[in-house]
């Protein structure tokens, strides 16, 4: 599976996508870019933005970067009061300029557009029921699929409010959504809360993002996570809340605190940052080593080693040093040229690891690729031990919510002992923290937690899979 170069530093899963979405008493345009530049880290593919110009929704979308989708003559031609953005990594639907959001069609209330982060389970049974009614699709993404049934509900029945709930009904996965619908902009969040979104407030209006970064930055004010199955209406002067009945449990995915979200974000009343931290901690506690310094994988495990050292004791060092001007976008499809791009991008810093014996922390593992080439660049540089230490507990199962890892012989730690794996990674030891330490250091129960990468249990339903606190699904 093809992994950008800048993904190459870190055996973490890959990213999925990020939304926004706008309401302004002036032209939203700019505000957009800043935001979506915010939230690259979600998606690095491809970019767009969709804003209301008083008559149509007009919009901008291709693969690239946003500072340059979103550039030049086609860009400044555009402009709105109200509007939605997208950043994009492909996980249903291939990395092509077709796929790319927001997606825009016409319906018999005017224009629609819609940005979408998650991954629906029942898109082919959807699809396959809209192409029997007469639909044609021009993209492979189940986000298609969901504007394709809003167009229905529209026709049907013209408040948007109204549409939007019965299209979610439609809908079995996870999704977080932002609408354009002629000159009003509306956000939605999935009954489990698997995917996140946030509310907040600007000084020329009201927003919506993926993270609440996002507000920070353009100087904003976070207002409130949007709730799990709730619609919410954004304005210039302030937003309409539209509540459902939801599960009796959510299920956040663990892995927006992990890895995904940026550490500045707060997400679900947890700042990133600290859970990290915490769960540095924790893995301290939970897998001690005897050694002599801790460092991070840049940058994605630096808050857990941190927490490591400060619970360990042991001294917290900077070990490997960062390229960050290798080409981001550049796309790297084979093991071998994998690997090159992780010489490419970091180098051991020797006076740190020579003759010592290293605690190597990062925040998760998925193919152990990338920490395998580590270890063996630590062990040129002199160390004299190394262990690899890790943030979250081991992943041995697909997921099907939006992150891309779907494929259980993909993984490392899949039906392997911990001196296994170490042996793999050519380490003196591995260790990992457990489900009971992640849930202590997200402050959440099992119950309200998407696991399913670490338990093979699953909140809804996945043919072929153990739905949580049900049987196997065939």
């Amino acid at each position: 599976m093809a992994v950008p170069v800048d993904d190459a530093v870190s055996d973490a899963p890959k990213h999925f996508c990020g939304i926004v979405a706008m309401a302004f008493n002036s032209d939203v345009k700019y505000d957009l870019k800043k935001a979506l530049r915010v939230i690259q880290h979600r998606g690095q593919e491809a970019a767009g933005i969709a804003v209301y110009d008083g008559k149509a929704i007009k919009y901008v979308r291709r693969m690239g970067l946003v500072h340059e989708v979103l550039a030049g003559p086609e860009y400044d031609a555009i402009a709105g009061n109200m509007g939605i953005g997208h950043v994009r990594y492909s996980t249903t639907g291939s990395s092509c300029a077709q796929n790319c959001q927001p997606i825009v069609v016409t319906t018999n209330v005017g224009d629609v557009a819609l940005g979408h982060n998650g991954d629906l389970v029942n898109s082919t049974k959807l699809r396959t029921k809209l192409q029997n009614d007469g639909w044609a699709f021009l993209t492979t993404t189940d986000s298609e699929i969901i504007i394709r049934i809003l167009a229905t509900e529209l026709t049907q029945n013209p408040d948007p409010v109204k549409a939007i709930r019965s299209t979610m009904k439609c809908l079995d996965g996870a999704y977080a959504l932002v609408f354009a619908i002629g000159n009003r902009v509306f956000g939605a969040r999935d009954p489990l809360g698997l995917r996140p979104l946030c509310l907040g407030k600007l000084e020329k209006g009201y927003s919506l993002a993926s993270e609440s970064a996002v507000f920070d930055i353009l100087q904003g004010e976070f207002v409130r996570d949007i709730a799990p199955g709730e619609i919410v209406e954004i304005t210039s002067k302030g937003f309409i809340s539209h509540r459902a009945s939801t599960p009796a449990h959510t299920a956040h995915c663990m892995f927006e605190w992990v890895y995904f979200a940026r550490p500045d974000t707060i997400m679900d009343g947890r700042e990133v940052y600290d859970v990290r931290k915490k769960l540095g901690q924790v893995l301290a506690h939970e897998q001690p080593a005897d050694a002599d310094v801790v460092i991070p994988v840049p940058d994605s495990g630096r808050a857990n080693a941190l927490g490591y050292a400060q619970e360990s004791g042991i001294m917290y060092e900077e070990g490997l040093m960062k390229n960050r001007y290798v080409e981001r976008t550049f796309i790297l499809p084979e093991q071998a040229k994998r690997e090159e791009g992780v010489s490419l991008k970091l180098n051991p810093i020797r006076s740190t690891v020579l003759g010592k014996r290293v605690v190597v922390v990062d925040d998760s593992i998925v193919r152990g690729t990338t920490l395998r080439k580590i270890v063996q660049m630590l062990r040129r540089a002199g160390a004299k031990e190394v262990h690899v230490r890790i943030g979250c507990p081991p992943v041995i199962a697909p997921c099907y919510y939006g992150i891309d890892m779907k494929t259980r012989d993909h993984f490392i730690a899949a039906g392997r002992t911990f001196e296994e794996i170490a042996e793999l990674l050519g380490a003196d030891s591995v260790g990992y923290t457990s489900v009971k330490g992640l849930q202590s250091a997200l402050g959440l129960s099992e119950q309200d937690l998407c696991m399913a990468c670490l338990t093979s249990e699953y909140p809804t339903c996945v043919p072929g899979e153990k739905m949580r606190f049900q049987k196997t699904l065939i």
